[in-house]
C-alpha cells in the first residue's frame, strides 16, 4: 500500500503540476493578446481620429476640431479620447497623464504607449501626435481600464483550477484504485510471502495471474521456494549421513581402544581368575572345612565381582549410545576413565594422576562422548611414554577466548588439561595433529582417529582443544568446555 500511495501522489502531483503550468501560460498568453488588442485598437482609432481632427482643424478652426474629439468620446464606451497640449501650460481638462519625460517621443512625431498604475485597475493610455497649425504641440490621448482583462483573468484562472481540481481528483481516485489493484494487493502478497520463507514456510506458493514484472518476481518466487525445499532436503539428508557416518566413526574409534585395552585387561583380569580358580579346587578337594568354607566362598564372590565390574565398564564404553546432553560432574568421568585405563597404563609402566585436590566441575555435556574424548587423549598421552611416566589430569576455570577459527565472544571455560612427559612433538607433526587418519605410529598400531574424534566431541559441545608441545619437554593437551550456568 505504501508504494501505491507514493505512485499515487507522485502522478497526482505530475498531473496537477503540467496542467497548473499550463493554465498559467495560457492566462499570460490570454492577457498578452487582450492588451495587444487593446493598443492596436487605440493606435487604429488614434490615427483615424487624428487625420480627421488635423483636417477639420485647417478648414473650421480648434473649436470645431475639439468639439469632433469630444463627439468621438461620448461616443466610445470602453475608451476615454482627450485632447492634450504637450507644451506644459495647458490646463487641467486638457493636461496629459503621462509624464513630460514619457512624451517626448510624442514631440517627435511617434505614439507613445504606456501602462500606468491606477487604484482598481491598471489603465493603458496612448498618445497619438496631431500636428495642428501654430506653435504648440497637441495630441490625441486614448486611455482605457484593464479591469475586463482583469475580470477575464479570473474566470479563467477559476475556471482553470475547478478544471485542474477535478481532473486531478479523477486522476488520484484511478492511480489509486489501479496501484492497489495492481501493486499493493500483490506486493503484499510477495511480502507475506517472502516473511513465510524467511521463516522457514516453503510450502506456500503464490497465484499471481499477472503478466508483469510483479508476476515473474511471483512465480520467480515460487521456483525458488521449490529450490530452496530441494535443497533442503539434500542438506537434511547429507546432515543425516554425516551425523551417522561421525557416529560410525566415534565407535569405531572406541572399538579400536577396546582393542588396545585388551591386553591391559586380560592382565587385570589374570589375577582374580587365578584367585577364583585356586579357591574354588580347594573346595573341590576338600581341602578346606568348617569356617573357612564361608571364608573362600566370600572371597571368591569378591573376585568374581570384582571381574564382572571390570568387563561392565568396557562393555559400557565400546557400546554405541545416543548423544544426551545433561549436567555431567568432571570428576566422575576422571576417575572412570582412570579406573578404565589403569591396566593399560600399569602395562605401559604409566601412572595416571589427578592434579592437586581437583575440584568438582559440572557441565552440560553427554558424559559418554566426554568419556571417550578424554579416553582417546589419554591414551594417546600412555602411548607417547613407552618407557613410562606420569600423566597429570587437572581441572581449573579460566577466562578465555576462543580460537579465530571458531568465533565467539571471552567468557569462562573450564578447562580439563591432560599431560604427558613424552618426547613432545614438532612443530610439522602439531599442524596435523586433529586431521583425521593421521599419524606418527607405525602402520597397524593406530588408527590416526583418537585426536580427530577428540576434537570433534568437544567442538560439538561448544569448546576447543589447544596443544602445548615442544620437541623433548612433553605435551598438555587442555580441552575447553563452557562453564554450566547455575
Amino acid at each position: 500500500m505504501k508504494l501505491a500511495r507514493k505512485l499515487t501522489l507522485a502522478l497526482v502531483f505530475g498531473v496537477f503540476l503540467v496542467l497548473a503550468l499550463s493554465a498559467y501560460a495560457q492566462i499570460r498568453r490570454e492577457a498578452r493578446i487582450f492588451e495587444n488588442d487593446v493598443q492596436r485598437d487605440h493606435h487604429t482609432m488614434g490615427r483615424a481620429l487624428a487625420a480627421a481632427v488635423m483636417e477639420i482643424w485647417r478648414a473650421e478652426g480648434s473649436a470645431r476640431a475639439l468639439r469632433l474629439v469630444e463627439d468621438a468620446n461620448e461616443r466610445e464606451q470602453q475608451v476615454n479620447i482627450r485632447w492634450v497640449w504637450l507644451d506644459g501650460q495647458a490646463p487641467e481638462a486638457h493636461r496629459p497623464r503621462l509624464a513630460p519625460e514619457l512624451l517626448l517621443p510624442v514631440s517627435s512625431g511617434r505614439a507613445v504607449v504606456r501602462r500606468i498604475p491606477e487604484e482598481g485597475a491598471d489603465v493603458l493610455v496612448t498618445c497619438v501626435p496631431v500636428p495642428v497649425p501654430g506653435d504648440r504641440a497637441g495630441a490625441l490621448e486614448l486611455s482605457e481600464s484593464l479591469a475586463g482583462a482583469r475580470r477575464y483573468i479570473r474566470s479563467m484562472i477559476l475556471s482553470t483550477a475547478v478544471t485542474t481540481g477535478a481532473l486531478t481528483l479523477v486522476c488520484g481516485l484511478l492511480t489509486t484504485c489501479l496501484g492497489v489493484w495492481l501493486v499493493g494487493r500483490p506486493m503484499r502478497t510477495l511480502i507475506d510471502q517472502a516473511r513465510r520463507i524467511g521463516a522457514g514456510d516453503l510450502s506456500g506458493r503464490l497465484s499471481l495471474r499477472q503478466e508483469d514484472e510483479i508476476g515473474e518476481l511471483g512465480r520467480e518466487m515460487n521456483a525458488m521456494c521449490d529450490r530452496l525445499a530441494a535443497a533442503n532436503q539434500k542438506l537434511e539428508s547429507e546432515a543425516a549421513a554425516r551425523i551417522a557416518a561421525l557416529q560410525q566413526l566415534r565407535h569405531a574409534e572406541r572399538l579400536a581402544t577396546v582393542g588396545k585395552l585388551a591386553s591391559g585387561i586380560a592382565h587385570e583380569l589374570g589375577a582374580p581368575l587365578q584367585v577364583v580358580t585356586g579357591r574354588a579346587r580347594m573346595l573341590v578337594d576338600g581341602d578346606v572345612s568348617g569356617d573357612e568354607v564361608p571364608s573362600n566362598g566370600q572371597i571368591i564372590l569378591e573376585q568374581s565381582q570384582r571381574m564382572t565390574q571390570i568387563i561392565r565398564q568396557l562393555l559400557d564404553f565400546a557400546r554405541r549410545r545416543s548423544a544426551e546432553k545433561q549436567e555431567t560432574a568432571l570428576r566422575g568421568v576422571i576417575r572412570g576413565t582412570f579406573t578404565m585405563l589403569k591396566p593399560l597404563a600399569d602395562k605401559q609402566g604409566v601412572t595416571i594422576a589427578e592434579e592437586g585436590d581437583t575440584p568438582d566441575r559440572v557441565v552440560h555435556a553427554d558424559a559418554d562422548q566426554l568419556q571417550q574424548a578424554l579416553t582417546n587423549v589419554v591414551v594417546n598421552a600412555i602411548q607417547a611414554m613407552p618407557s613410562g611416566g606420569t600423566i597429570t589430569v587437572g581441572v581449573r576455570t579460566v577466562r578465555a577466548s576462543p580460537p579465530a577459527d571458531q568465533g565467539g565472544a571471552e567468557g569462562d571455560y573450564i578447562a580439563l588439561s591432560v599431560r604427558d612427559e613424552g618426547q613432545g612433538m614438532p612443530a610439522d607433526v602439531l599442524e596435523h595433529v586433529f586431521e583425521p587418519f593421521f599419524t606418527t605410529k607405525p602402520v597397524g598400531e593406530g588408527t590416526g582417529l583418537g585426536l580427530s574424534v577428540a576434537y570433534g566431541i568437544i567442538k560439538e559441545h561448544g569448546g576447543w582443544i589447544h596443544v602445548d608441545s615442544r620437541a623433548g619437554s612433553g605435551t598438555q593437551f587442555t580441552m575447553y568446555l563452557p562453564q554450566e550456568k547455575p
